[in-house]
């Protein structure tokens, strides 16, 4: 395929999708420098956003099958990295990063990639998983970064794992009554998740169920849930920037990590609901257009792919916009593409490189129908 051909198949919708988003959190984060004090944390996104554009292209065009090789050695590193964390120095009473200098790094975005691929590359020729004890090998794959994510702690990532491991199974053709029942294992694990998880972990997911709307601001975990949703009702319909603002209390507008973990309600006060929404439409936009690409190619691993990669934007955009309205509890989950960090950013963007790469390549490969099962697979042939 010459280059002006790969050229011509970019999907050029989800590529201004994924321009749009960034832009969209630069500017809720330049909000987040106007209303609290600090660094120009604005600037150090443009940085990022400038390191993140080469990085997606990159991935857009180097061939996808390239990483059939490196997926399992990837995930081990990012095994190893996820245990490597717990002896580096706290920050703020977590361990999550390895410190580069002036940067930090976090291996947990890496390990949802090296977990996708990984899952991917071991699924896609076999058939074992289409009895129950097939599916020991790929539970196992989740459970062991899941543990480890948990002890950081960081609930907010590990909570992606086991829809992404669902919907990868889900592709690949595993039977539903085994996915029931590696859903009803999951539900017997759980009372080792929650011994895993810590005290403040707990009282969030607690929270959000004696939650009270209006009133003072509650102390404990319930405050950050009380101040997200009333900096998106500061908002309105029309946002800040067209409406005349509220007499700035800093009491009111305080929400912290507003530019990682509440990035949504900076955007809902910024630009009011309807900037809000077309956010979201923007997401759901990417989503459909991601599992449509996915859909669309023949070759085994690039489906599992891509499949793997859209599944964990979608969880996370789940996740992040329900726990700023209260649907969901304070998990530490980042916006993709918006919320400020490098790490993220450049973890999103090499995944949708690779998926924009899926896209451009959807079925080179000379073999028989990879897919024995895929009447079983509803969803993905009405995608089709």
């Amino acid at each position: 395929m010459s280059w002006r051909d790969r050229i011509s198949r970019i999907p050029f919708g989800l590529l201004a999708a994924i321009l749009f988003l960034m832009v969209s959190g630069l500017l809720g984060i330049a909000r987040g420098d106007q209303l609290y004090s600090g660094r120009d944390f604005a600037a150090r996104q443009f940085v990022w956003i400038m390191l993140s554009i080469p990085v997606l292209l990159a991935a857009t065009f180097v061939p996808y099958r390239k990483l059939i090789g490196f997926s399992h050695p990837l995930f081990l590193l990012s095994l190893m990295l996820l245990t490597l964390v717990f002896f580096m120095p706290a920050r703020n009473g977590a361990h999550r990063w390895i410190p580069f200098g002036i940067l930090y790094f976090q291996p947990s975005e890496l390990a949802k990639l090296g977990f996708i691929a990984a899952l991917a590359s071991y699924l896609r020729f076999r058939r074992n998983y289409r009895s129950a004890g097939g599916l020991i090998v790929p539970f196992l794959l989740t459970i062991v970064p899941v543990l480890l994510i948990l002890r950081e702690p960081d609930l907010g990532t590990s909570l992606v794992f086991f829809p992404v491991l669902f919907a990868m199974l889900f592709t690949a053709g595993a039977r539903p009554r085994h996915l029931f029942g590696i859903a009803v294992c999951g539900l017997a694990v759980l009372p080792l998740l929650w011994s895993q998880m810590s005290v403040e972990q707990k009282s969030r997911i607690v929270s959000v169920f004696s939650q009270e709307d209006g009133g003072k601001s509650p102390r404990g975990d319930g405050y950050h849930l009380h101040q997200s949703k009333q900096l998106l009702a500061f908002g309105g319909m029309w946002g800040s920037i067209v409406e005349e603002e509220n007499d700035y209390d800093p009491l009111a507008y305080h929400l912290p990590a507003a530019r990682t973990d509440f990035i949504f309600c900076l955007i809902g006060e910024r630009f009011g609901y309807l900037g809000a929404t077309v956010v979201l439409l923007a997401y759901i936009f990417l989503i459909a257009r991601g599992f449509l690409l996915a859909a669309a190619t023949k070759e085994p691993f690039g489906r599992l792919l891509g499949v793997g990669i859209v599944a964990t934007i979608a969880t996370q955009v789940i996740i992040n916009a329900g726990m700023t309205v209260g649907l969901m509890p304070i998990t530490g989950m980042t916006l993709p593409l918006m919320s400020y960090g490098g790490s993220s950013l450049l973890a999103t963007s090499l995944s949708l490189g690779l998926l924009m790469n899926i896209g451009i390549r959807p079925g080179y490969e000379l073999a028989t129908d990879p897919f024995r099962f895929r009447r079983e697979v509803p969803m993905l042939r009405t995608l089709r």
